[in-house]
């Protein structure tokens, strides 16, 4: 490799931008050029002063939010009290994953852009936008991009004589070499650092929470299963308030366990260490050393994910077979995307799926690639839906067990959701879950005399149902619930609670069942009918407003400008709120929205 030294930095929550950020880096070998990926709160931000050549990699998230992993980083690059020449000796590049049916499309990655150049930072082009909503994914914005990035990062640092770029299809080296022993090690209940943990759980070190019950919540005739799933959280050290959420860490199931080391020819009960081959690539926090096979397959590799490009990128490399290998390289190029669109992308294939599709390939898979080939199985949040002060040391999720059909003949189902759902605290022997709670996306008015309007179709009402038990049990009065199901008696969650607390004055109900009349009727029409009062309580009593479901255009349909009686003042005081970072799988579903003033930061 080159002596000269590309730096790339992400900023990740789901996982993309961090896997786009390793494809850079392997493009850049293929280049000769030396090449470091890192996580850009994993990276002392003071040192870029010294880096003459960076790839900032970033999502956004929410209503324009930065990632976890560089939230540090952010507050440090926004300092007022930075010269404007220090970055003069840096060239940048910035590359943005975005979703456009979000207002703050890409904000991230526009205003660490611009943030650069005030700097004194030398942009090689301007800021790229992938948009996760073109039918092709961010590679439509991304390809062309990345190929004049190429052309000028090769005028900077040509490969050296004497070499050539590296041609797609010839494996570079993996990350990992994984060691193997001898004899088995136990590392089945591992979870995190086995030394005692630094204050409340956290993803490094959950906490195992029994499972006290889990119930289906919806009528054995409705088409959804619903969960509510209870965990006994006594003397975890956790603590929560209304509007936080729950991270779980699934679990892959047994038969697909099974069956991944079937077509890669692995033993289960095999046993290794892991050994980065470069000298600044951490080992992964989350795996025990040692570590057997079954650990790594069921509970760190996501196998049930759907693929992205660069894995097709990486497997064709490590074909033997022709065939096969010509289909690889055509999904991993960028002339093959709209063929792994219908192939991958259209019918959710999974990673499990493709490698039974190709078992030439799959059976030669050396296990040191395992790491570079599938991405970790990442925490699913959920909104928690109740209050410590209603069930001190409980903590309780709404779960919609996602499952539903394409044109493969095995149904999609959600990780986590099914996983759950397939749990069952009544068997011989405790369940445990590993979680922890992180600081959500809505935040409640502590004053007695603040009313909130709050508007949960579905399982969007969980976090409500958290701050109606929280409110109540503080006094607080002025709580209005729209809340919007199908049926009456097939999915309204928590009726009887609901009905007890009208009675005793605590809460004003308003429902709307879609299927029970003729024409559709839903929680915006509800709120219209009643726009009066909810301005009323917006204009006049500085009311909080807030939504969280996930029916398509609720946003849009349910602003208070769009009921009768607004006004100008009343709409020029409604804010979109923070949208909290969640899951596919999640009670807290599409969006939340806060109103005069914002209830909050994220």
């Amino acid at each position: 490799m080159s002596s000269s030294r590309l730096l790339v930095l992400f900023g990740s929550q789901t996982g993309t931008a961090e896997d786009m950020a390793e494809r850079l880096g392997r493009e850049a070998r293929r280049r000769r050029l030396g090449c470091r990926v890192v996580a850009l709160d994993s990276y002392p931000v003071v040192n870029l002063i010294n880096e003459s050549l960076v790839i900032f990699v970033c999502a956004t998230t929410g209503q324009g939010d930065p990632p976890d992993n560089m939230k540090n980083f952010w507050r440090f690059i926004f300092r007022k009290n930075l010269p404007p020449t220090s970055l003069c000796q840096m060239d940048f590049a910035v590359l943005g994953l975005g979703d456009s049916s979000y207002t703050k499309f890409n904000f991230v990655a526009k205003k660490l852009h611009r943030r650069l150049l005030q700097l004194g930072g030398c942009a090689l082009l301007p800021a790229c936008l992938g948009d996760d909503q073109h039918e092709l994914g961010p590679d439509a914005a991304i390809d062309p991009w990345l190929h004049n990035l190429w052309g000028k990062v090769l005028g900077l640092y040509p490969v050296p004589p004497g070499l050539s770029m590296i041609p797609p299809g010839v494996p570079l080296p993996s990350k990992f070499t994984l060691q193997f022993l001898q004899e088995a090690s136990r590392t089945e209940e591992w979870y995190g650092p086995t030394t005692d943990p630094q204050g409340p759980p956290s993803e490094l070190q959950p906490f195992l929470a029994p499972m006290v019950s889990n119930q289906r919540v919806t009528g054995p005739s409705h088409f959804q299963d619903v969960r509510l799933i209870e965990f006994d959280i006594a003397g975890s050290g956790i603590s929560f308030a209304a509007g936080d959420t729950v991270l779980i860490q699934p679990e892959n199931s047994a038969s697909h366990v099974q069956q991944f080391c079937q077509v890669l020819g692995l033993d289960p009960g095999w046993c290794f260490t892991l050994q980065p081959r470069e000298p600044d690539v951490s080992c992964p926090a989350r795996l025990p050393q040692p570590c057997s096979m079954h650990h790594l397959a069921s509970r760190y590799l996501d196998i049930t994910s759907v693929p992205r490009r660069s894995f097709f990128e990486l497997l064709a490399g490590l074909s033997p077979d022709e065939l096969e290998q010509e289909k690889l390289l055509e999904f991993g190029s960028a002339q093959g995307q709209e063929g792994l669109h219908d192939y991958c992308s259209r019918p959710r294939r999974t990673i499990l799926e493709v490698l039974c599709d190709f078992p030439h390939t799959a059976g030669a898979v050396p296990p040191d690639y395992l790491l570079d080939l599938i991405p970790p199985i990442r925490p699913r949040a959920f909104s928690i839906t109740s209050s410590l002060l209603a069930l001190p040391g409980r903590l309780q999720i709404l779960v919609a067990v996602v499952q539903y059909r394409t044109r493969l003949k095995e149904p999609r189902r959600g990780l986590c959701s099914c996983w759950l759902a397939s749990l069952d605290p009544g068997q011989a022997g405790p369940i445990r879950v590993p979680l922890w709670v992180r600081s959500g996306g809505l935040t409640f008015p502590k004053t007695s005399d603040t009313p909130v309007v709050m508007v949960g179709p579905g399982t969007g009402v969980a976090p409500f149902r958290a701050a109606i038990q929280e409110r109540v049990a503080r006094g607080q009065t002025g709580n209005f619930l729209f809340f919007g199901c199908r049926h009456r008696d097939q999915d309204f969650y928590w009726e009887a609670e609901w009905r007890e607390l009208e009675r005793r004055g605590c809460l004003t109900l308003v429902t709307a069942f879609s299927r029970e009349q003729e024409q559709k009727v839903y929680v915006q029409h509800r709120l219209q009918e009643l726009g009066s009062l909810v301005w009323e309580l917006l204009d006049r009593r500085g009311a909080h407003f807030y939504l969280a479901g996930s029916t398509a255009g609720s946003p849009a349909a349910t602003q208070p400008a769009t009921l009768p009686g607004s006004s100008a003042h009343c709409a020029s005081r409604w804010r979109p709120g923070p949208r909290p970072r969640v899951s596919p799988e999640r009670s807290l579903e599409s969006t939340c929205l806060g109103a005069s003033p914002p209830s909050g930061p994220a």
